[in-house]
């Protein structure tokens, strides 16, 4: 897949797929953006700073999309959810948390490796502000892939010859993180 990616980065399709990725892994999709935001920086190290642009701009799109899910589908499918969990008497609670830490909860869980869609379902469903939901989201996404960016940018060739020389290491680390971050997404929510 690396591979794949770095040879991606030429193509003209490259900078869509990479949306498209981004876009839906903040709403359904299980792979995060960095799967090809990572090669693609390290083949155009000059470009990273659009990359980085891209994966914002559709994970908030996607986040909202999320966040629809979550304050749409929350009659017909989300209370159904809770009340088989038997946390239906603990929606309000929730909710009064949600308002009055969710701007943390989107700043801090936008940067981590936890899922981002179980923080833009989980605004929805919480009937989070849209709008200041939009602004965490911006920064926190922002922030992130950005990140990778700069670092991308500035050291490329250095990480690109790091990565190449232990690619099963780092491929490995990066499934172990992932799975962290579903297992710490279902242990906090």
């Amino acid at each position: 897949m690396y591979d794949w990616c770095i040879a991606a980065a030429d193509k003209p399709y490259a900078l869509w797929l990479m949306g498209a990725v981004s876009f839906a892994e903040s709403s359904f999709f299980p792979i995060p953006p960095d799967v090809m935001l990572i090669p693609m920086s390290l083949a155009r190290p000059q470009k990273a700073w659009l990359y980085a642009a891209v994966c914002t701009i559709t994970s908030v799109a996607g986040g909202v999309l999320g966040y629809a899910i979550g304050a749409l589908l929350y009659d017909s499918v989300g209370q159904w959810l809770i009340q088989l969990y038997g946390y239906g008497a603990k929606v309000d609670a929730f909710r009064t948390a949600y308002a009055e830490y969710g701007a943390w909860i989107i700043l801090l869980k936008g940067l981590t490796p936890i899922p981002y869609k179980i923080v833009t379902i989980t605004s929805g469903f919480a009937d989070y502000n849209i709008w200041l939901f939009v602004l965490f989201s911006i920064i926190a996404r922002g922030g992130r892939f950005f990140f990778v960016a700069i670092i991308l940018n500035r050291y490329g060739n250095q990480v690109r010859s790091i990565i190449e020389e232990r690619l099963g290491f780092w491929v490995g680390l990066s499934a172990v993180v992932l799975v962290l971050g579903f297992i710490a997404a279902i242990k906090l929510f």
